[in-house]
């Protein structure tokens, strides 16, 4: 079961749920795409506050911004696509092409300067998780 203020996201705001089967059309759609990664909130405290902040984001930049929330059955297999490690997540697109990730929650400031930069950010290939290779 989800919490009370992610589903409020979809009850209220209106935000579609992404899936691995509509991941690709929701991020090659207009505008800058942001998807959450939300996590447990049981498990990831901060999840909660970032589900509050996520439609205040979207106000304060005048509905610029298109969010969707990554469904929880197919939350590991995207993150892997994004390269993030901490949770929650948003992570920001345009066009398909990944700009960055925002993890955690943050204070108002920090959000506001970081996705101001993100709007004339060039796309970029996402961060990998994968295993550091160590010369011998």
């Amino acid at each position: 079961m989800t919490s009370p203020l992610i589903q409020r996201l979809f009850d209220e705001y209106g935000y579609p749920e992404v899936t691995a089967d509509t991941h690709d059309e929701f991020v090659n759609g207009p505008g800058l795409r942001v998807l959450f990664f939300a996590g447990d909130p049981d498990r990831y405290r901060e999840t909660n506050d970032v589900a509050v902040v996520l439609p205040e984001l979207a106000k304060a930049f005048a509905g610029q911004i298109h969010s969707g929330v990554v469904a929880a059955s197919d939350e590991l297999a995207l993150q892997k696509r994004y390269g993030f490690t901490a949770w929650p997540a948003l992570v920001f697109l345009r066009s398909g092409g990944y700009l960055g990730a925002i993890t955690g929650i943050k204070n108002w400031s920090e959000y506001l300067e970081e996705i101001s930069k993100l709007f004339t950010a060039e796309v970029r290939r996402p961060p990998s998780i994968g295993i550091p290779l160590v010369g011998a």
